[in-house]
């Protein structure tokens, strides 16, 4: 039991990054009926931004500030403009391919223009570690769950309780609607992108020091993070968090009691089971959606 809870409470705190990934899938599914394969990359280039900051000797808090406000331009307002508008018109497919056309691009541009080795990234946890009841907890497992759940949380809470939030809901239930009832809907769609984007600095500030800056530690991010989000359900930011941390905890207790080389095949599995079962997802619904 000891060893399961162990296993559990670690599988929660990487589960929790996912959670933040997937929301991202799902916030631009939403409102602007985007799916964006590029999202690992978007948690990827952030960490390399903070590392550029780090070698001017700017501290950690600082840099994901300032990789925040660059991730909001770059990877949401040109993100936005030079890719989903243009492309839009002609249909999903076209959006599709282009992200995945963009997540090889960045991979390969930061290998190239920056590094192919893993690089340390500081963790905004200190390195002490609990014993709770026998169970061996470590504080950047706890911090980054509590984190993480803070900002999905709080995500939720913004769109639930705020004009801007409910604004946004509005556009992504039907934006001819919104529209007609006075709601800026370009602008609800670009404040979509840039939450995104912020929500893609945070895992990188969360999942780097463990898993260390590489160019192709986004790749299996996003497709855990995107098999997270059907999971959970893909019209329901609530499922992004529910899948998330069904994925952490369930591909942590495929490593210890089956094998290793199975862990990285878990989100897979459950994604398939999902699928035929409930095609919507755990707490997704069955509606039709206007763009």
């Amino acid at each position: 039991m000891t060893d399961f809870l162990q296993l559990f409470f670690s599988g929660l705190s990487t589960g929790a990054i996912y959670a933040l990934a997937a929301l991202g899938f799902t916030l631009l599914w939403q409102a602007s009926g985007t799916i964006n394969f590029a999202q690992g990359e978007f948690v990827m280039l952030p960490a390399f931004m903070m590392l550029a900051f780090f070698s001017f000797g700017i501290p950690l808090l600082p840099s994901f500030l300032l990789a925040c406000l660059l991730a909001v331009f770059v990877l949401g307002w040109v993100f936005k403009r030079g890719i989903v508008d243009p492309l839009f018109k002609y249909g999903m497919m076209p959006i599709v391919v282009a992200t995945i056309g963009l997540s090889i691009a960045l991979r390969n541009g930061i290998r190239a223009g920056y590094s192919a080795e893993a690089h340390p990234f500081p963790s905004l946890f200190a390195d002490k570690i609990y014993n709770i009841a026998g169970v061996t907890v470590t504080l950047q497992d706890i911090g980054t769950f509590v984190l993480a759940m803070l900002l999905v949380v709080a995500t939720q809470a913004f769109l639930a309780k705020t004009v801007t939030g409910r604004a946004m809901q509005a556009v992504a239930q039907n934006t001819e609607s919104a529209s007609v009832l006075g709601i800026n809907v370009p602008r609800m769609i670009f404040y979509t992108f840039a939450i995104n984007a912020v929500l893609a600095v945070a895992a990188a500030m969360l999942v780097t020091p463990t898993y260390l800056a590489k160019f192709d530690m986004g790749e299996s991010l996003g497709t855990k993070a995107f098999f997270a989000a059907i999971i959970g359900g893909f019209n329901n930011s609530r499922g992004a968090l529910l899948g998330g941390l069904i994925v952490g905890v369930c591909e942590n207790l495929a490593a210890a009691y089956i094998s290793p080389a199975y862990k990285d095949a878990v989100a897979l599995i459950i994604f398939m089971v999902v699928i035929l079962f409930k095609p919507q997802g755990l707490l997704g619904k069955k509606v039709e959606r206007k763009v």
